[in-house]
């Protein structure tokens, strides 16, 4: 196999040394174009994100472009190469194809099931294709890995639990209200972590967005962010009325709402529903407000129990996903050794091909006048019969066997595919005992 991956991720190599390496705005085209400036490498794509930087090669010898390629990234980005390559991996052949299909799906990601990865490895690949920096070995790689990675998402469950506390708080309000579109919300305070958790549930469905901060303008600045209102921090508990769900986060000392109050704030609301997600540390919520009807406050650590339960079932799905990617990586290996077999393939249907020509030039000289139909019928006769004949080994040469190898030999041989033109087992012209007995 000619392919090989050199790189580092947030694995082997800490954030000062990705920035440092990393091929953004221009480094990237002037990077790919670097690359193949060695004669040893025939294709290149590269990707480069927060977490990782990795060098996909197509390349004549994968052991010399080894050593070249951990030069080229250490001049390229000016780093000592000896600190590098303490943090570089270099995978080749089967494991490099392996590699690339569980970037793709997101099993080597620092979140596992995370969806931008995908996007990125799609942009990567079609950076370089579209300039033609790609051979068919890659081509064949990446599109390959995009397919596995659906597949992925397809078949296992590895993308549909959340594992952040922010997107966990989206995954409960959707379990209490199917429809979020249809359920008002609040931000009471500004914490990163609420800011985090609004914006996924404005993403989510939910429009009709109030915010309430002690600071005023900043209210006013998150609202416009959120294309809804700010609310007085005074005034936020009888906003509590019109509101489903509410995300706390004020860092204030204490509780800012006790139990008496929302069972006012209850009874206004006739009952109806409401989902109260605490994050503040410590809690600014009373936690006996659980205890009324209707009511479901969840804290950061019940939070992180269902981030926790969901790592969980994340990694039992990537089992069934790691499962998918070592049978494709034996399809995709199946593919590349058939590969072998296209050369003799060709070169068979030359032949014939020559041979077919050959004979119809004599026989139409033999025949005299033909008229074309005549002549279409006999042109797709004896192509007819040299098909027939080419489909046994055709079909041999393709298929997965051990013999492979000597298959090809065999089939080159006794067919004179190797040698000299001159010399292949077929005549252009007829000889004279032909000729004579044409004309008995």
């Amino acid at each position: 196999m000619r392919l090989l991956i050199t790189g580092l991720n947030h694995k082997t190599a800490p954030v000062e040394i990705r920035e440092r390496v990393a091929f953004d705005g221009p480094k990237l085209e002037k990077g790919l174009r670097g690359l193949l400036e060695s004669p040893d490498i025939e294709g290149a794509v590269i990707l480069s994100t927060c977490n990782r930087v990795e060098l996909y090669l197509q390349c004549a010898d994968p052991e010399r472009v080894r050593h070249y390629v951990v030069e080229f990234l250490a001049g390229f980005h000016g780093v000592n190469q000896q600190e590098l390559a303490k943090h570089l991996y270099i995978y080749a052949d089967d494991e490099a194809v392996r590699h690339v299909f569980r970037v793709a799906s997101s099993l080597d990601s620092m979140v596992v099931g995370e969806p931008q990865i995908l996007g990125q490895v799609k942009d990567a690949f079609e950076y370089s294709l579209k300039r033609k920096y790609t051979g068919v070995l890659l081509n064949k790689l990446f599109k390959k890995a995009i397919s596995v990675a659906k597949r992925i998402r397809t078949e296992t469950r590895i993308a549909e639990n959340a594992v952040s506390i922010s997107y966990a708080a989206v995954e409960l309000a959707r379990k209490i209200f199917e429809d979020l579109s249809e359920k008002t919300f609040m931000l009471l305070g500004a914490g990163e972590m609420a800011e985090l958790a609004a914006r996924h549930l404005i993403n989510n469905g939910v429009r009709d967005v109030a915010v309430a901060n002690r600071t005023y303008e900043r209210g006013v600045e998150l609202a416009r962010q959120f294309c809804g209102r700010a609310v007085r921090f005074e005034d936020f508990k009888e906003e509590l009325v019109h509101r489903d769900i509410i995300i706390c986060s004020t860092g204030a000392p204490s509780y800012i709402l006790y139990r008496k109050e929302m069972q006012a704030i209850m009874k206004k609301r006739k009952h109806r529903p409401v989902f109260i997600i605490d994050i503040s540390v410590p809690r600014n919520i009373d936690p006996e407000i659980n205890r009324l009807d209707n009511v479901y406050l969840y804290d950061v650590d019940d939070l992180q129990g269902v981030v926790d339960a969901n790592i969980t079932e994340r990694k039992r799905e990537a089992e069934k996903a790691e499962e998918i990617v070592n049978e494709e990586v034996v399809k995709f290996r199946r593919w590349l050794e058939s590969l072998d077999a296209v050369p003799t393939i060709v070169a068979l249907r030359s032949f014939a091909e020559e041979i077919k020509q050959a004979e119809l030039r004599r026989l139409m000289n033999r025949l005299g006048e033909v008229d074309e139909k005549q002549k279409r019928l006999i042109e797709t006769t004896v192509s007819a019969v040299v098909n027939k004949l080419l489909h046994p080994p055709t079909v041999a040469l393709k298929d997965d066997r051990e013999d492979r190898d000597v298959l090809i030999a065999t089939i080159r041989t006794l067919y004179g595919l190797d040698a000299p033109k001159d010399k292949k087992n077929h005549r252009q012209e007829p000889t004279s005992e032909e000729k004579e007995g044409c004309n008995r």
